[in-house]
């Protein structure tokens, strides 16, 4: 009997040692179970974690963000006028109801302001990245036909790879862009993988849909991209064939230029040589210069013309205005090449120009193709006429067509006539004074009269000469206050004045010096004559 006591003690004994065992167990299990769990939601917020970074990192991308937002947008609005319709349709069937009425009334301005956003929004729901796939404008490249155009060869190569840069910058963005996409996808992957209650699918396929279109967004600009590089690169071509040809033309061009400037200044070193006249060897090499730049510009000008036939029909038309419009200018231009071939100034030359009513003495300093520069010195018509002298006087070439212009040192004259004026008394000796006077200019004009002499033995060459008397004038005339004695002598072109100074002042003292010589001058003699007067009565009648 004691045996099955101990039999069922022992069995129950070991029956709840098994259910405290089994107990224990599933306690283990369950904490084991939460511990999992716990450690799979804090794994998940480390993931959210590396999510919250990835979007800090992609809403640095902003153009492509913003234009991905306005395309959402875009839709969105488009959803919402669908389902405005629908309410707008019922509300027309079912307007006698009410407040449908007012409804309807709202949702047709709230439709209204919906289809205005999609106006604007139009390109962005057609394409969420429209503006951002399309490449640059290229634009009509520049036509490179002289080395002003290389300039703008250049600046059109420069922009058209500045533009391709920024738009390969573009891809590179979203390239940048699709991998922190990607690598947010497989983040929310993994969080799939913890998380089995699926919170995060919804979010999951938004980002898988987002990186869908930005993955179809590169394949479009990678494309675009290649596209626009082979563009930029033949154009790149093409305009640097364009200016190595015109650089290479620059360049003969350049040699040419060279070969002129070193032939004419061979025919400077001739002309130097063989002119010992500075102002012939000045004309000459005016002469030279003018040549020169006119050869260089004709060069320059038919290097670059693609069509004389086309340009002598525009000059042909635009001739006749140009040549009213510009008469004095052509006129002047015409009588610089008729004073400087034609010999008759030169520079250095003392002339006298009669203007407006004035007359201008002075030197040649300069003889462009356009107008004469004239230093004006004393003279004796600066002291009588002008009462000025030392202006720069500027004479239009044409002038020697229309107005009179002396030239008082032409070729190889340098000498010029002129005379001093004396009047006498009627009852000097005249003739004396007329021997005195041609006394004294004789002293003082000898030397240049021995030059003149010689100098019009040479102009005997090209002109016909004659009169070539060079001794001194004496002449006399019967003036109102006396005898007139003109004393006329050879002196120095560029200094009469000091000549004349000096013989007026010696004729004047040896008049003086003459008892029978008077010098006259304006006066008056007063005959009286005194006679008695006669009484107004008959004296003999005074008692």
């Amino acid at each position: 009997m004691l045996k099955y006591p101990l039999f069922l003690l022992l069995f129950f004994t070991l029956t709840f040692t098994q259910v405290v065992a089994d107990t224990q167990k599933t306690s283990n299990l369950e904490a084991t179970k939460k511990e999992i769990a716990a450690q799979k939601e804090l794994k998940i917020a480390q993931y959210l974690t590396l999510v919250e970074e990835i979007e800090q990192s992609i809403s640095e991308e902003a153009v492509w963000m913003k234009s991905y937002a306005t395309y959402l947008t875009s839709l969105d609005v488009a959803q919402n006028i669908t389902k405005m319709k629908k309410r707008i349709k019922y509300l027309k069937r079912n307007k006698r109801k009410q407040g449908a009425k007012e409804e309807l009334d709202a949702l047709l301005s709230k439709e209204e302001i919906l289809r205005s956003q999609v106006g604007q929004l139009k390109e962005q729901n057609a394409s969420p990245f429209s503006n951002l796939l399309r490449p640059p404008e290229i634009g009509e490249p520049p036509v490179i036909t002289n080395p002003f155009d290389i300039f703008s060869g250049i600046s059109f190569i420069k922009k058209i790879n500045a533009d391709y840069e920024e738009y390969v910058n573009r891809k590179n963005e979203l390239i940048k862009l699709i991998m922190l996409l990607q690598k947010e996808q497989n983040i929310y992957k993994d969080i799939e993988r913890l998380d089995s209650k699926g919170r995060y699918v919804a979010s999951e396929k938004i980002k898988k849909r987002q990186l869908e279109r930005f993955e179809n967004a590169l394949s479009t600009i990678a494309a675009a991209a290649e596209v626009y590089q082979k563009r930029v690169e033949v154009l790149e071509v093409k305009i640097n064939k364009d200016i190595e040809v015109q650089v290479y033309k620059l360049v003969n061009i350049g040699v040419l230029v060279l070969i002129v400037f070193f032939i004419f200044l061979l025919l400077k070193i001739a002309v130097k040589k063989y002119f010992t006249d500075n102002e012939r060897f000045y004309m000459a090499n005016k002469a030279i210069n003018f040549t020169k730049y006119t050869i260089v510009v004709l060069i320059i000008f038919f290097s670059y013309l693609e069509n004389v036939g086309y340009l002598v029909t525009i000059l042909g038309f635009a001739s006749a205005g140009i040549a009213i419009a510009m008469k004095d200018w052509f006129m002047s231009v015409l009588g610089w090449l008729v004073i400087v071939f034609g010999g008759s100034i030169h520079v250095g030359d003392r002339i006298r120009v009669d203007m407006d009513g004035m007359k201008y003495v002075g030197d040649v300093m300069d003889i462009s193709p356009l107008r004469m520069t004239i230093l004006e010195d004393i003279t004796l018509t600066a002291i009588t006429k002008n009462r000025r002298a030392g202006r720069i006087i500027f004479v239009p070439n044409n002038y020697i067509f229309t107005n009179m212009i002396a030239n008082y040192t032409h070729s190889s004259l340098k000498t010029v006539w002129d005379g001093v004026h004396l009047t006498i008394t009627f009852d000097s000796n005249h003739k004396k004074a007329m021997h005195l006077a041609k006394e004294i200019v004789k002293k003082y004009s000898k030397g240049y009269t021995d030059i003149t002499r010689k100098q019009l033995n040479k102009l005997r060459t090209n002109y016909s000469l004659k009169n070539t008397n060079v001794e001194p004038r004496i002449f006399s005339f019967i003036e109102p206050n006396g005898i007139s004695i003109d004393s006329w002598y050879l002196t120095n072109a560029y200094a009469t004045l000091t000549l004349r100074s000096v013989i007026s002042v010696e004729i004047v003292e040896a008049f003086n010096a003459e008892d029978d010589i008077t010098i006259a001058y304006p006066t008056q003699k007063l005959h009286i004559v005194s006679e008695p007067k006669e009484p107004p009565f008959d004296t003999s009648e005074v008692v």
